[in-house]
Formats: C-alpha cells, structure tokens, sequence
C-alpha cells in the first residue's frame, strides 16, 4: 500500500512537471478544429519563449482550425506578447496572435488580434456561434506592420481593444476596438497560430508572454 502511494505521488508529480514545463502559464493547448496536420506548443522556461507549430485551414468563415495554448481567465484583462514567425512561410495569410473564445467549438464566437505573414495586422471577430466573421477591411487599421512585434489584447466589461507597439517602450497604437455583447464573463485566453493552409505546419515564437487582471 505505501509503494502504491509513493507511485502515484511521484506520477502527480511528473504530471505536474510536465504540464509546467510543456506550457508555461496556460492551463492547456489542442488544435481545435481538427486540422489535417498535428499541432503543438512548446514552452521553454528559461527564456519564456513559447514555440507554436500548428495548421489548419483558417480561422475565417464559420468555422477555424488552429494550434492554441490557452486558459480560463474571468473579467476584465490585458494581454501582452511578443511575436514572431519562424522562417520564410508559404501563406502570406498565415496568422498569430492573441485570442479569446466563449468555447473550444470550432464555431464559438472570439476575438482575435492577429497579425499575419505579408505584415496584414488587425482584430477580427465572431459575433455569434457559427456565423461568418467579420471582415477586418471595414475596421480601422493600421497599414505595413511588419515591423510592429508586441500585440496586446484589452477587454472591460464587454469592450475589448486591439493595440501594438514596434518594441518594449515605445507607445502603443490602437488597430481596432469592438463591443461584444453576448461574450461570457469567462471564457478562454491564449495565443494561437494557423498556417491558412490544411497541408503546411508553420511556426512562431512567442516570448515576453503576460496576462494582467
């Protein structure tokens, strides 16, 4: 019976290891959506840097495919990273950024602000579950971002915003701002990539990683 006790104590405590050291400060990661290529997230502890490998056709339309680290989080918050993509890419629509979602539907309404791999760089938005997404030419942006790393995500109340800063110090810059009634006080925080391609892994660090409440 003690051997048995000290097994599984030694088991919880692995567990324990592993999940801290496979994903930092989030509670998980998954693909959700069921992409055609396996994704996964990768934390390093000594630089805070998180590697994201993930694919999926898009987070776009009704439905998404993407990798994403993620936790619960409840009222209102800030949520700062740096960003970066790993190598050359195939998609220029390929997309990292910070998301929140009502749930792990594939359909669930969200909000993103995403910058993708040409530099396009904006905050886009599901309104109900399984609806089109809103088109982010019609929200206010700003042009040739390549340049801008630091993506932050706000929210108060049922009001988030979208901003971005070249490097740590400068003065952030508003890209969009939405209201969005039916979103849960709970709901999931994380980071994310999707190579907008089923059939192409890509990747992205993503380092300096804070959720603030």
């Amino acid at each position: 019976m003690k051997t048995l006790i000290i097994a599984c104590a030694i088991s919880l405590l692995s567990a324990a290891a592993m999940k801290e050291a496979g994903i930092g400060i989030f509670e998980n990661q998954m693909d959700v959506g069921n992409p055609k290529i396996k994704g996964s997230t990768v934390y390093d502890k000594q630089t805070n840097t998180y590697t994201l490998s993930g694919s999926g056709y898009n987070i776009w339309f009704t439905r998404d495919e993407f990798q994403y680290a993620y936790k619960k989080i409840t009222g209102d918050f800030t949520l700062t990273a740096h960003f970066e993509f790993e190598g050359t890419g195939k998609e220029a629509h390929r997309k990292m950024g910070w998301m929140v979602r009502a749930s792990l539907a594939d359909t669930a309404i969200h909000v993103s602000a995403v910058t993708h791999g040409d530099g396009l760089t904006v905050m886009q938005w599901r309104v109900k579950p399984g609806m089109s997404m809103r088109d982010p030419e019609d929200e206010i942006r700003a042009p040739e971002l390549k340049q801008y790393a630091i993506i932050q995500l706000l929210r108060k109340g049922k009001h988030f915003t979208m901003r971005i800063a070249e490097k740590e110090g400068d003065p952030f810059i508003v890209v969009g701002e939405h209201e969005m009634s039916n979103m849960p006080d709970e709901i999931l925080a994380g980071i994310f990539i999707c190579s907008h391609n089923a059939d192409v892994m890509e990747k992205a660090k993503i380092s300096d990683v804070h959720i603030e409440q």
